[in-house]
């Protein structure tokens, strides 16, 4: 490994993270030719391969896995010295990760767009993908924080709320229930349901209620975002359970029901795995994030609180 230059780590780390040569040299705008020269060049400093193809698909070989983890810390740690080292020139620069669960779209674009005002040298990588995506990312320490409302069970994270994430029951205006107050939940059986795909967070949440008070609802559509299901139910397909965020702005199209056990009263969390140390830039957004939650809850209850009245009157 003498012989190896930062250059070619940072070839064959895009290489191995694309599981393509192709995807590399587009990331890093190189030719294809020079990114197989890098690995070429690479494999024989190492001494084993670091990749096999098998058909059309190209793997890490054991010795590939093994320098693909130790490029990371080694990006890592470059990426940490280089924003200390602004940090003590009093400048806050450098690059912010982020993955965020789809309904969090509602807000954190907004509140990135001050903290980019207040940090203007830090540019931002904004991941906005479901709860299994999330997961996934999270496992394979991809991001610098992620923003979610389901904590997973099954590893070891550190997690902070911030913001509070209640899950409503949605409805086409002037649904002949949006006048009846304290519904039971056993109604909405009786109701065409449009549901968020499976691996969504809502989803969970939202069927983890009914198997519990035995309510089994009509699915009549399945949908993978929440815009798509705001417009099935505008379109009188059937009613929902979404996040009191996404009513935000376009609160006349729709009605808020009063159903018994809702809202589901669920929050918003920043989290990332145990052990992971915060980048200096990673640590003023998590610091900016719990303080602009405030701003998002009066905004909440200007928009949210005033459609559910106008809705019942």
């Amino acid at each position: 490994m003498n012989q190896a230059t930062l250059h070619q780590l940072k070839v064959f780390e895009a290489a191995a993270r694309h599981s393509s040569f192709t995807r590399a040299a587009e990331e890093l705008f190189l030719t294809q030719p020079t990114v197989s020269m890098q690995i070429k060049q690479l494999t024989k400093s190492v001494g084993l391969p670091l990749f096999e193809q098998v058909g059309k698909r190209l793997y890490l070989t054991e010795a590939g896995r093994e320098l693909f983890a130790t490029c990371r810390q080694i990006f890592d740690n470059i990426a940490q010295f280089e924003m200390k080292v602004a940090d003590l020139k009093g400048l806050k620069q450098g690059q912010l990760k982020l993955a965020v669960i789809t309904t969090a779209k509602y807000f954190i674009p907004r509140l990135l767009g001050k903290f980019c005002e207040l940090y203007p040298g830090i540019d931002i990588s904004l991941q906005v993908t479901n709860h299994e995506q999330i997961l996934e990312r999270m496992s394979q320490n991809l991001d610098d924080l992620y923003i979610m409302s389901q904590i997973p069970e099954n590893m070891d994270i550190t997690c902070q709320p911030f913001l509070e994430n209640p899950l409503i029951v949605f409805a086409p205006l002037n649904h002949p229930l949006s006048q009846e107050k304290n519904i039971p939940i056993e109604r909405l059986a009786e109701e065409p349901f449009i549901m968020r795909e499976p691996g969504s967070g809502t989803r969970r949440a939202v069927q983890s209620l009914f198997d519990e008070q035995g309510v089994k609802v009509r699915v009549k559509l399945e949908l993978g975002s929440n815009e798509a299901i705001k417009q099935a139910i505008v379109g009188g397909l059937g009613i929902s359970v979404l996040s009191r965020h996404t009513l935000l702005l376009d609160s006349s199209q729709f009605s808020i029901l009063d159903v018994q056990h809702f809202p589901i009263h669920r929050n918003w969390y920043m989290v990332y795995p145990s052990g992971k140390q915060l980048s200096i830039v990673a640590r003023a957004y998590y610091d900016y994030l719990l303080a602009a939650a405030k701003d998002i809850v009066e905004q909440n209850a200007t928009y949210s609180y005033s459609a559910v009245e106008a809705t019942h009157r």
